[in-house]
């Protein structure tokens, strides 16, 4: 089986976390860089849960910090999601390892120009380092296969009625990666939020019983606290969707819609607006996910757990 070349972009975050042990665990990826931005915390603090992440899964593939702050705005944080820290909840090892001496963008870039193939890009957060990298190097386009993300929502937004906070972070990045004609798949909230991993998931994961089954059951308790304030009967696990797009894609649904961004305005900057009837006559930009097998994806976060089990005896 051809591995698919990625690199994983984010700023974990309990479900950036998730979907990295995930992509860390399948045999159809091939992870060739992790970079982090801005987002659910700090760029020191989303970097430091990154580091702690990979040293606790064995991803020792490149790693690179991103940007400190958005293409233009200022940052935005959420640490009533994910705590102070951005990855609040069990203990983590210490990083075994420190970040690269390239920034994120250079580090993309290298990957990119020494792959024999196009790389499929994973962001999980804010795509300021996506951006940024199409401004530096628009020769590097055509090595760019594919773009899977997770952020936007065509019918509600989460951080503001119209807008998910992932875009709303920075809508000016988004708007270039999704003007850039390079085919995305949008992981938004109309499918994210119905990612959904029950309590008693959280306990089939934990009775894998290896040590990254045992802090992903406690992530999910972690990240469900918030969630279950709201009224969730579980942990919305949206970035892990983005990943699922590429190694199941058979348990979503999709549909082809352009999809523009909105970076202005008081009520609806960082919304993604979805033609949904053809009335732009522009042609489909973007694939979109709006539903998902729950009980599937749930299946496919327990392998991915007993995943680890197996790395521990071999």
């Amino acid at each position: 089986m051809r591995k698919i070349p990625i690199i994983l972009d984010g700023d974990p975050g309990h479900d950036d976390a998730i979907a990295w042990v995930l992509a860390n665990a399948s045999p159809m990826l091939d992870i060739r860089a992790v970079t982090t931005c801005c987002g659910n915390q700090t760029i020191e603090k989303t970097t430091y849960n990154a580091l702690r992440i990979c040293t606790l899964i064995g991803l020792n593939a490149p790693f690179a910090k991103g940007r400190k702050g958005p293409l233009v705005a200022e940052p935005i944080i959420a640490p009533t999601v994910h705590g102070e820290s951005g990855l609040d909840g069990p203990k983590l090892p210490e990083p075994a390892f420190a970040p690269s001496g390239l920034d994120a963008v250079t580090l993309m870039a290298k990957v990119l120009k020494e792959s024999e193939e196009p790389v499929t890009l994973v962001p999980t957060g804010p795509l300021t380092n996506i951006a940024a990298l199409l401004a530096a190097h628009p020769e590097l386009k055509s090595k760019i296969a594919h773009i899977s993300l997770m952020g936007g929502g065509i019918d509600f937004g989460n951080w503001t009625p119209a807008a998910e906070f992932n875009i709303l972070v920075d809508p000016e990045a988004a708007k270039m990666v999704f003007e850039s004609g390079i085919p995305i798949t949008m992981a938004g909230l109309d499918v994210t939020e119905k990612a959904l991993v029950y309590p008693e998931d959280f306990e089939r994961i934990r009775a894998v019983g290896n040590p990254v089954a045992k802090v992903v059951a406690e992530w999910l308790e972690f990240f469900y606290g918030f969630h279950r304030s709201k009224g969730y009967p579980g942990a919305p696990v949206h970035d892990a969707v983005a990943v699922a797009a590429l190694i199941k894609p058979e348990i979503l649904t999709m549909r082809k819609l352009y999809v523009a961004v909105e970076t202005e305005g008081d009520y609806c900057k960082g919304a993604t607006i979805a033609d949904r009837f053809g009335v732009t006559g522009q042609a489909p930009n973007t694939n979109v996910i709006l539903d998902i097998d729950r009980e599937a994806f749930v299946q496919l976060l327990v392998e991915a757990a007993e995943h680890y089990s197996e790395e521990v005896q071999a």
